[in-house]
């Protein structure tokens, strides 16, 4: 299947408005959904793709036309995922899908897969948590005061892994860029690994990524067809895992939601919508299409 970008991903989607995949892959992948929806696993980052980035992560709440749009695209596919970064019962709370009609098979993976959130049970599973984010928890206060990057920056505590932000530092980029070598020599010491984001470096357990986490629930679902959405470098390794699962016969579609501070994406996408209002508004335009 081809892969070559042919033109700039269109970033038009509006609620009545489908638009057309900008690669060969990706309008494969789209043919594939909508002749199969049965089989289709409509798979979607939330924070930066669902939900709009703002400066205090605990603010973060799903766009308002997020939840109706999932609850009337659901019933038409195979499976609704979230795959997150986020605890799954933050990413549930802050969604708002808890007791929604329509969203009765939604899953939530939250820590890149760790845990699972099922609304049909309500209820969450999970491994025990890595010991090293405790250790190096206990050690980056000490490390932000030490490089001097503490002004503005803070620190995110994600249970299963910690992140630190510099968005609200006077030069944030600058910030970034000085902690990402202390912040991987402190992380490879207690075995974790450090994950960079849109102004936010986390740390986490290796062989935690939303790739391994796609690529199993689309095995267990049986998916004929993937859609996956995202906004961050945290998603590449979902990108990657659709690529290699169209290489492997399964059609998919790579949808960006747009945004100014990461191109990587962008270039990798099949189609770019504009930020999360464009997500929404993509998914609003599928379940149309599909009634």
């Amino acid at each position: 299947m081809g892969s070559h970008k042919e033109s700039t991903p269109d970033s038009r989607a509006t609620a009545d408005h489908l638009p057309t995949p900008a690669t060969e892959a990706g309008r494969e992948g789209l043919d594939a959904l909508l002749a199969r929806p049965g089989r289709a696993v409509i798979a979607l980052d939330f924070d930066g793709t669902l939900a709009p980035i703002v400066p205090d992560p605990d603010r973060a709440r799903a766009h308002p036309d997020a939840v109706p749009a999932l609850a009337a695209l659901a019933p038409k596919v195979a499976s609704v995922a979230v795959i997150t970064g986020r605890p799954a019962e933050v990413a549930v709370h802050h969604g708002g899908f808890a007791d929604v009609p329509g969203l009765d098979h939604l899953v939530v993976l939250g820590h890149y897969g760790a845990e699972r959130w099922d609304a049909a049970t309500g209820t969450v599973t999970a491994p025990p948590p890595h010991p090293g984010v405790a250790a190096v928890r206990a050690e980056l206060p000490g490390l932000l005061d030490a490089t001097g990057a503490g002004q503005g920056t803070w620190i995110e505590e994600k249970g299963r892994a910690v992140a630190v932000h510099t968005r609200r530092a006077a030069d944030p980029q600058a910030a970034f860029e000085a902690l990402r070598a202390p912040l991987a020599d402190l992380a490879a010491r207690h075995g974790l690994v450090v994950e960079p984001g849109r102004m936010v470096l986390e740390l986490r357990p290796p062989g935690m990524d939303k790739g391994v986490a796609l690529r199993e629930y689309a095995r267990e679902t049986g998916a004929g067809s993937v859609l996956f959405a995202g906004d961050d470098l945290g998603d590449l390794p979902a990108f990657a895992a659709v690529t290699a699962l169209r290489a492997e016969g399964t059609p998919g579609l790579l949808v960006c939601s747009g945004s100014d501070e990461v191109t990587e994406l962008r270039r990798r996408a099949d189609l770019e919508v504009d930020g999360p209002a464009g997500v929404v508004a993509l998914l609003g335009a599928l379940a149309d299409r599909l009634a």
